[in-house]
């Protein structure tokens, strides 16, 4: 099976994260909120990075570095009403929250029905 590239979008202002927001009115978007200072969010990363096999087509991957932008994870954590966790991964479809995955949780396989 051919392995589809990761294409990361970054959420770095209040506008990219309400662009992601629009987004998912047209396809399944994830938002990726990453700790640099975090072994376990690195493997998480990692291993999203080497199994991706979602078509861009069908979803998006927001990538949110929330040492750099913590009050942009801040906002999301409320716009959304999800804790914040780190690592942690938002799948969102029309503009709604359909599932969250935290650490050990987050993998290419666990996205799948969402996509």
């Amino acid at each position: 099976m051919h392995m589809a590239h990761i294409t990361w979008k970054s959420i770095r202002t209040e506008a990219d994260f309400h662009e992601s927001l629009k987004e998912s009115e047209l396809r399944t978007v994830i938002i990726f909120k990453h700790s640099t200072r975090c072994s376990v969010s690195f493997m998480a990363k990692k291993s999203l990075e080497m199994q991706w096999d979602i078509n861009e087509e069908k979803a998006s991957i927001y990538f949110l570095d929330l040492i750099a932008f913590r009050p942009i994870s801040n906002l999301i954590a409320q716009e959304l009403g999800v804790d914040h966790q780190s690592p942690q991964a938002i799948v969102i479809k029309e503009g709604i929250v359909v599932d969250v995955r935290t650490h050990s949780e987050i993998s290419v396989e666990a996205l799948h029905p969402f996509v």
